[in-house]
């Protein structure tokens, strides 16, 4: 059974340097997409205060479709390039969003989300898995160390998948920008 400290999120670069290395540790003997992706957004939702969703959405050829997330319900798909998700996902580019509700097009899952950080993932080949979505209620709530610790982050899940994709566990997906 695995067991979290309480984690200071006063100083943002500690905190996410440790977060990374608790997110290694919960994340070491599974190789599971699922099963990683459930419990890295559980460590999340348990740790990094001021947050009201923060979840996967999982690319399936042709849309995002929702993965494991916490939070209220979600959207369940997300075409490509519409919303926050849609444009991370199509553009490979981090996007962290100060205030969604001054994004044309945000697509509004949960009504109180105020402010969004969305971090592409890609496979090792450089096409697109999907994206890591975190949602605040209130304007302003992510900043540059937000965005470098959740893209240190994501890049600890994606690590924890790569011997289950060369086992062929992750399963073979239609995939948009190939290197």
């Amino acid at each position: 059974m695995y067991s979290s400290p309480e984690l200071d999120p006063q100083s943002k670069p500690r905190f996410y340097a440790r977060l990374a290395r608790e997110t290694e540790a919960l994340l070491a003997d599974e190789h599971n997409q699922v099963a990683n992706a459930a419990n890295f957004a559980a460590l999340v939702w348990q740790h990094v205060p001021s947050i009201n969703w923060c979840g996967f959405y999982f690319f399936d050829g042709q849309e995002l479709v929702v993965g494991p997330f916490q939070g209220r319900p979600a959207c369940v798909r997300i075409a490509l390039r519409q919303g926050v998700c849609g444009t991370a996902a199509a553009t490979l580019e981090t996007q962290l969003v100060a205030d969604v509700h001054a994004v044309a097009g945000h697509i509004a899952c949960d009504a109180a989300s105020r402010s969004e950080l969305v971090v592409p993932l890609r496979h090792d080949d450089g096409s697109l898995l999907g994206v890591w979505d975190v949602d605040a209620p209130v304007p302003g709530r992510f900043d540059a160390e937000d965005r470098q610790g959740m893209e240190k982050l994501a890049e600890v899940f994606l690590a924890s998948l790569r011997c289950s994709a060369r086992d062929g566990v992750v399963g073979s997906q239609r995939s948009i920008h190939s290197k």
